[in-house]
């Protein structure tokens, strides 16, 4: 896309001194803009509950006399019926131009409002503030809250003339950008449903989702991308056209357009088009599809409403401690994937909520380029899957490694003065003489150094982290807050924050949403089931698969098992998908025993655990390597780390293949104490590993064995390594 693009996108508007908009409260007024457009269980009978008002545990008998309100008789009826239709209002829906009940109830009694009511009360507050920054030629530049707003109905109007239609689909296939947020925006002021699609997905895989969710249009930003769609466009039937940014194709081709022209198209639609449009929009309807990452079988379309997207956008973000712009203006980096819940709430729609200021990395970001744009804006908010903070871990490691004897002293020392600190003392303010000289001399600078100098919060989530991460950070005087949620859920149902914060744990209910546990063990570990304004509106055409994830009184079973404490903090121990069930009869979680053998083994990048319906358990093991910077392909090398580590255990391995194809003596030897340290430590023999095989290739996306967020596909690797594990049970038989 040429530089001057959003410039002149931008700029063009200035010819339109009034616009009409939405003013919060209701139907669009012509009100006038100055802008400065420079560019630059069963279940328990105690359900917990959080208060949008005091954020308590309410009395059992408030609680009830709640629940008698949420879910009266005749409404639980009414869903058990024959599937909604969109006509009707029910808790769920299957169709994309259905509504859904909102969930109102006194724990989250705000009324429901629209993304562009939303928008419009941003607009109002901080409308001359920084909302996006962008590097072009090395240089930041920046668009302001009212320049987005602006950019947002053009892209709307252009989609309104390229043909989208209400309830179908602008599906985006790019790297994170501004023309990926207003072009978001764009859509649902459009009525439209914004639907991301990975990066990383093939053809078919593209082609699955913008067929599911009917694509008019499909905005996407490379040359690669293109040729994607190019090949499956005879398939689908609903695609009208392809907008691209970035790079503009070589030669121009029926139907597909630039950023550029379809922001002069959107010139030709008269703002009534636009506003009579908005004004009919509903906060009960479909406005974005997140499509799961198929881990356990075919992608499935997440409906969300606009009052599942401005509730949390809201409140998800208050509980995590993310300040509005007029105490604070939060800034944060764009990098994660929009296509998944939790950078797309994070990033683009709290940021709308909040006026916060996003910044957008380069697309190389996780090759390499992320810390040098950390460094440069300076997030005081960030968040990062765990495989992220892992590779900052890792990194900080192999420095210190590499540093001499008084520096690698030096940080040793003040991360385990800090790390004993935190861990004895949490919340305490009053910190001993050598914490704060540790935090003065060495930690501050680190912190400095991977550009997270003034970052108050840092977060993780999408997948679960190793108690070894979170502790190291913690010893550089950094909490790591989790949240806990899915797709289903909006993003965060849970969420830590620096007020809200236990070691392990996924937080605290977010104020205003409910949680059981169903199906609890003598540990007092269920199945975790949620309720509340972030729920969900269904599957897209799949009323078996939302059937079996709401049940009739409107809870979203989850499929995650874990347990609460007394207070309220939420710990998850596995999933009830990948819960192990021994030959002998045996409950296994596979998740602590995997932690528990990476803690041991440092060289060990990934294990997972096998057993079902199996005699005993075994493992399986892959090394640490190097990446390869352009493709993030694992290549041979192991890293310095793991090289390390081979040295003090007396092998001179430098790669996998080395310490596979001769089955290194040293190595081996070393992963089988450590086995066998695991063993040890376990609560009974069942849960003991009895064989294991290391792998001669890491885990990947590319190989399946990996989703697009880096969650383990677990059925990927029991189809995958079949011949391996089946050996393990073989030699067992002879």
């Amino acid at each position: 896309m040429p530089e001057t693009l959003l410039l002149r996108c931008a700029s063009s508007v200035l010819r339109t001194v009034f616009l009409s908009r939405l003013p919060p409260g209701g139907p669009g007024c012509a009100r006038k803009l100055s802008l400065n457009l420079r560019y630059q269980q069963g279940v328990r009978p105690n359900v917990t509950s959080s208060s949008l008002t005091d954020g308590q545990t309410p009395s059992k008998e408030s609680l009830s006399h709640d629940l008698a309100l949420s879910f009266p008789e005749k409404d639980k009826d009414k869903d058990k019926d024959a599937p909604p239709d969109g006509s009707e209002e029910t808790l769920w829906t299957t169709r994309a131009d259905g509504r859904v009940r909102p969930r109102v109830h006194p724990a989250c009694s705000q009324p429901p409002y629209t993304v562009h009511r939303m928008f419009s009360e941003t607009l109002d507050k901080y409308g001359d503030l920084r909302a996006l920054g962008f590097k072009r030629q090395g240089r930041w530049e920046h668009i302001s809250y009212s320049q987005y707003y602006l950019l947002a109905r053009k892209a709307a109007k252009g989609f309104l003339k390229l043909g989208l239609e209400q309830a179908h689909s602008v599906a985006i296939l790019g790297f994170n950008s501004p023309e990926w947020f207003f072009s978001a925006v764009g859509t649902v002021f459009a009525g439209g449903i914004v639907t991301g699609i990975y990066t990383t997905s093939s053809p078919e895989a593209c082609q699955y989702i913008a067929q599911d969710s009917r694509a008019n249009i499909i905005v996407l930003d490379t040359q690669k991308q293109l040729e994607k769609i190019l090949k499956t466009w005879k398939n689908l039937p609903h695609l009208k056209a392809v907008v691209t940014y970035g790079e503009t194709p070589p030669e121009k081709m029926a139907n597909v357009y630039t950023m550029e022209e379809l922001m002069g198209l959107g010139e030709e639609l008269p703002e009534e088009t636009l506003d009579a449009i908005i004004t009919t929009q509903q906060p009960n309807r479909c406005c974005a599809l997140v499509y799961t990452s198929g881990t356990t079988g075919s992608p499935k379309g997440v409906m969300l409403s606009q009052d599942n997207i401005t509730w949390t956008a809201r409140y998800g973000s208050q509980a995590g401690d993310i300040q509005p712009a007029e105490v604070q203006q939060e800034v944060v980096v764009s990098y994660l994937p929009l296509s998944h819940i939790a950078a797309q709430i994070y990033d683009l729609w709290t940021g709308i909520q909040w006026g916060a200021q996003v910044c957008f990395a380069e697309p190389d970001a996780l090759k390499g380029s992320l810390v040098d744009t950390l460094r440069e804006v300076e997030p005081t908010s960030h968040m990062g899957v765990p495989r992220v903070w892992e590779k900052f871990m890792e990194r900080i490691q192999e420095v210190v490694a590499q540093s001499g004897f008084i520096r690698r002293k030096m940080l040793l020392w003040a991360m385990s003065v800090t790390l004993e600190q935190n861990l004895t003392c949490p919340g305490s303010d009053l910190k001993p003489f050598a914490a704060r000289l540790a935090e003065y001399l060495v930690l501050a600078k680190v912190r400095q150094a991977l550009g997270l100098g003034r970052c108050g919060k840092s977060f993780y989530g999408a997948a679960p982290m190793t108690a070894e991460t979170q502790r190291f950070f913690l010893g550089l005087n950094m909490r790591l807050y989790s949240g806990y949620g899915l797709s289903e859920t909006s993003g965060p149902h849970f969420m830590s924050s620096p007020c809200n914060y236990r070691l392990y744990s996924s937080g605290k209910l977010v104020p205003g949403c409910l949680a059981k546990l169903v199906n609890e063990d003598a540990e007092g570990i269920g199945e975790i089931c949620l309720w509340g304004r972030t729920i969900f509106m269904g599957y897209l055409n799949m009323e078996d698969k939302t059937r079996e994830a709401i049940d009739a009184d409107g809870w979203l079973h989850t499929g995650d098992v874990g347990r609460m404490d007394t207070d309220g903090f939420l710990y998850i121990t596995g999933r009830l998908k990948e819960l192990i069930i021994t030959a002998g009869g045996e409950n296994v979680p596979p998740v602590p025993i995997e932690e528990a053998v990476k803690m041991e083994l440092p060289i060990v990048s990934n294990a997972m655990l096998i057993g079902d319906q199996r005699k005993f358990l075994s493992m399986l093991l892959t090394l640490k390597c190097v990446l390869d910077p352009e493709t993030l392909e694992p290549t041979d090398n192991l890293t310095e780390l793991a090289v390390a580590f081979c040295q003090r255990v007396g092998s001179k391995a430098t790669t996998v293949s080395e310490i596979v194809g001769t089955k290194d003596e040293a190595v081996y030897q070393a992963i089988e104490q450590g086995i066998q340290r695991v063993n040890r430590d376990a609560a009974a023999r069942p849960y003991h590993i009895q064989k294991w095989a290391v792998l001669q290739r890491d885990f990947s996306i590319s190989g399946g064995e990996l989703g697009p967020t880096m969650k383990l596909k677990r059925s990927m690797v029991l189809d995958k390594y079949k011949d391996i594990i089946d050996s393990f049970y073989q030699e067992q038989k002879k």
